[in-house]
């Protein structure tokens, strides 16, 4: 199932009438064969004409663009640029956009080859403010043709991001658990983001689930089942069942995302799923996770729609944890204090009950809930895929519409460190410079929920632009300060 945007960049060069096109024809050519070296011809498309000044050389770029398959503009100032045709290009274009400008190359070549995009990159930004057309200008957008290609490269993710978003479709099922006020998702920002959500109840999918008994697909899906677990198959008795789950989920997306291409869904997890269903769907959900599908637990519709954002801009499995628990004292002396450059307020556990990708595990089995069991018999908690999160890179990140129904989002690298965690379900240890600090002056204070998703890798950069791009005010965007730079609510006097 394709829940990616395939991405197809058109590089329009553009030129101001008093200076030479051919400075700006020339320094395309350069940079698209400086991209197409280092990152291949696959995703990128150079439009043959330049608009010099002519709201005709407008039309007739676009044109090419669109009939060429682009689903994201770059706008390449090889000179000055005409400010007026070249913001019209990126109003009237149907998707994400980036401008970008070319440096001067040489010193000796100043007089004809000088082009001034330097300045015409404030032109652009001023024209681009007064029709109010959203666009990615790099920090310095100003570079030779092998940096404006690397710039290129940093505008893919959040273009994939953006694509995606206009196109998406969140699906889910039943309210949330009761007392999960925090899961609450004011509708009115995903109408803003271009988000639509198609709501059902915990019946409707039952139906559709008991509809799919002896479903003929079910014993391969068992088999995949079985190849993945491998060892850890401790509950192999309930892999029908959980077959059967996820053709369900697979069938109602076909059926249901209508118009639109790419779909994430916030599934209804416990306390009734477990004794009408008879088991948790935790693997499940990790197992559609892993190939590109985000699933929330908890009906988290922002959880949801922030595993999109990260799957898309990682082009990898993103996971969905509770920012959970301390790390005890007599742990991190034991394991961390000495061994890794963090302190005891940097470090915290982050869990969920089974629902992170097993290629993201250091090891996987399959089990029972152990909090659900404490109050249901063991036989209907069985489904969820426990282990600890493999060491390495992460960013933690979320985009919310809080409890005051202002749009938020908070991003911060770490780590996921190789210490034993001695618990259970999907966990890791995690470090984040500042922890301490950041949960209580960005996580507590602006009112985020107890879910974060979890990118693997350093995908902060491009996690802010995506948020700056899609209208989330930079103000609202927190991160994890630096020792020495408090924030606003920190109280100075330690």
């Amino acid at each position: 199932m394709k829940n990616m945007p395939e991405l197809k960049i058109g590089v329009v060069a553009v030129s101001r009438d008093c200076f030479p096109e051919s400075l700006s024809v020339s320094r395309r050519e350069a940079l698209i064969k400086a991209y197409r070296e280092k990152y291949g011809d696959r995703d990128i498309y150079e439009c043959p004409i330049c608009i010099v000044e002519s709201e005709i050389h407008m039309v007739q770029a676009l044109e090419d663009i669109k009939a060429a398959g682009c689903n994201a503009l770059v706008v390449y100032l090889g000179n000055f640029g005409p400010e007026i045709s070249e913001t019209l290009l990126a109003k009237h274009f149907d998707g994400p956009k980036m401008f970008v400008a070319a440096a001067e190359e040489r010193g000796d070549n100043l007089i004809q080859g000088r082009g001034d995009a330097y300045c015409g990159m404030l032109n652009a930004s001023y024209n681009l403010k007064l029709r109010n057309i959203k666009a990615y200008i790099p920090e310095y957008p100003i570079g030779t043709a092998e940096e404006c290609a690397d710039m290129i490269a940093e505008f893919r993710p959040v273009a994939r991001a953006v694509i995606a978003l206009n196109d998406l479709k969140i699906i889910s099922f039943g309210p949330r658990p009761l007392n999960f006020l925090a899961c609450n998702a004011p509708i009115q920002q995903l109408y803003n983001l271009g988000v639509e959500i198609e709501e059902n109840s915990e019946l409707d999918l039952f139906e559709a689930f008991n509809k799919h008994a002896g479903d003929e697909r079910i014993p391969a899906v068992v088999k995949e089942m079985e190849e993945e677990l491998g060892a850890g198959n401790k509950k192999p008795e309930i892999l029908e069942k959980l077959a059967q789950y996820e053709l369900t989920l697979k069938d109602w997306i076909e059926e249901h995302r209508g118009y639109r291409k790419y779909v994430a869904i916030a599934g209804k997890c416990w306390p009734a799923f477990q004794t009408q269903f008879g088991f948790v769907p935790c693997y499940v959900n990790s197992r559609l996770t892993a190939q590109g599908i985000p699933i929330s637990c908890e009906v988290d519709i922002y959880g949801a729609l922030s595993e999109l954002i990260g799957t898309v801009v990682s082009e990898d499995a993103v996971t969905l944890l509770d920012i959970n628990n301390n790390v005890p004292a007599d742990m991190y002396k034991e394991e961390i204090e000495g061994k890794f450059p963090y302190t005891h307020k940097d470090t915290f556990m982050g869990f969920h009950c089974g629902n992170t990708p097993s290629e993201k595990l250091s090891f996987c089995e399959m089990k029972y809930q152990l909090i659900m069991a404490r109050s249901l018999p063991e036989e209907v908690t069985q489904g969820t895929l426990e282990g600890d999160i493999a060491p390495g890179n992460i960013t933690f990140f979320r985009l919310q519409s809080t409890a005051d129904c202002k749009l938020r989002a908070y991003i911060a690298q770490g780590e996921v460190l190789p210490v034993a965690t001695r618990s259970f379900g999907s966990i890791g240890v995690f470090a984040i410079p500042e922890m301490g600090r950041f949960y209580r002056h960005v996580l507590i204070e602006k009112n985020f929920p107890h879910h974060g998703a979890v990118a693997f890798g350093n995908h902060g950069k491009a996690l802010f632009e995506v948020f700056k791009y899609i209208g989330v005010p930079v103000e609202e965007i927190g991160y994890n300060q630096p020792a020495g730079v408090r924030y606003p609510t920190e109280n100075p006097w330690k």
